[in-house]
């Protein structure tokens, strides 16, 4: 897919989901190329971004933590290794319900290394941070969905943490 068209579609999603995203020229150091969090927010510069599908590992920190601390999240969103694993999960879900390649945000270049051992187990359905986004009902693993009346992961619920 073209990149920019990825990009496109990609920031569509997010914003449809209720979170929000700009696009501003980033002059700070970054976490991940070209992509910052202020105020809940995902600034995005296009110049720097290293691979559009950050874009989707990033709003699903924003996604999993509770709405009274998005607004006051900043760059170092993620340091909580359950809210990590969160993320991670709700990144797997919404590549899913986007129809895309897991690769787009299980590049070669994150995840230290890992992308690979991550995409493997997804794709065998050993859902490593479900757990998380069940306990937020979020979404359910899917051995427990029906008795939680939630929808069996990689289905969502919900996007966002209430």
């Amino acid at each position: 897919m073209d990149r920019q068209l990825l990009i496109d579609r990609l920031v569509s999603f997010i914003r449809q989901i209720g979170l929000q995203v700009e696009f501003h020229r980033i002059e700070q150091d970054c976490f991940l190329p070209g992509i910052l969090i202020h105020k809940g927010k995902l600034l995005v510069d296009c110049d720097q971004l290293a691979h559009p599908g950050d874009l989707l590992h990033e709003a699903g920190h924003l996604a999993v933590i509770p709405t009274d601390r998005r607004d006051g999240t900043g760059a170092y969103v993620g340091q909580q290794p359950a809210e990590e694993m969160a993320a991670i999960a709700w990144s797997w879900a919404a590549l899913s319900h986007l129809q895309l390649p897991p690769e787009v945000v299980f590049h070669a270049n994150g995840y230290k290394g890992a992308s690979a051992s991550l995409i493997d187990n997804f794709s065998q359905g050993h859902y490593l941070g479900v757990p998380i986004l069940q306990w937020r009902r979020m979404s359910a693993e899917p051995h427990q969905a029906k008795a939680l009346g939630l929808a069996a992961f990689p289905q969502m619920q919900h996007w966002l943490c209430p």
